[in-house]
């Protein structure tokens, strides 16, 4: 008994001391900063960027920013406005044609095509002629490279870029608060615009309609129900 006192003493005495131990080495390890830690912030940091908006707030659910990674951040808000301004330019350019219709005269001279013979939404994509193509092509090349240059799936590239400055600007506003309620409105107009050009994409695809009229969508595995029971005038199934 006295052996077995002793022996759990010892343990219970060591086990002390290595935590002790164990302790004091991640305290003298915490006051040395590693590297990176300058970039990290605490979670609540992001709260007040842009794009935090009622009613939703701050909204991360996959985690992106779980990390506190700032930088990240950055590099997440770079690609979000950009691909905000394209689905916005995208989403005019499917709605335009049908409302406000479409230029006069011909887009290609020498084949006799006018603007007119374009089809509206993905339809159009076999009708452009190759040059109309390396047109869109190159101008697309244009804004990307006149842009910021970064590394593809790194952060440090953004430390001094300012997220969505390309050298110009077009919301501009001397009261700080207008400034950001008109960045705020880009941000939430792109997010919308995202979604909508989307909808749209899968839409046109399966009904062959830019706007989607499903009555064309006749291989729906819905239509197996529209003969049942309860469907009834004037909502149909």
């Amino acid at each position: 008994s006295r052996m077995t006192a002793s022996s759990t003493c010892a343990v219970s005495a060591l086990g002390s001391a290595a935590a002790v131990a164990l302790a004091a080495r991640r305290s003298a390890a915490g006051a040395r900063p590693r590297d990176g830690d300058m970039r990290l912030v605490a979670l609540s940091a992001f709260e007040n960027e842009l794009g935090v908006q009622e009613p939703v707030g701050f909204w991360d659910p996959i985690g992106f920013t779980a990390d506190g990674d700032l930088l990240a951040f950055k590099r997440r808000r770079c690609v979000e406005l950009k691909h905000g301004r394209i689905c916005m330019l995208a989403t005019m350019g499917y709605i335009t044609p049908e409302v406000a219709g479409k230029f006069p005269g011909f887009l290609a001279p020498s084949l006799g095509l006018k603007f007119a013979d374009i089809p509206n939404g993905l339809a159009a994509v076999s009708k452009v002629p190759a040059l109309g193509w390396a047109q869109m092509v190159a101008y697309a090349a244009y804004c990307e490279l006149s842009g910021p240059t970064t590394r593809a799936a790194n952060t440090s590239d953004y430390a001094d870029i300012r997220p969505g400055d390309y050298g110009f600007k077009v919301l501009t506003s001397s009261d700080p608060a207008e400034l950001t309620k008109k960045l705020n409105a880009e941000i939430a107009n792109g997010r919308l615009a995202m979604m909508a050009i989307l909808g749209m994409f899968f839409q046109d695809g399966l009904t062959g309609s830019a706007w989607g009229d499903w009555a064309l969508y006749t291989a729906s595995p819905l239509r197996a129900f529209e003969g049942e029971l309860g469907v009834q005038a004037p909502v149909g199934f």
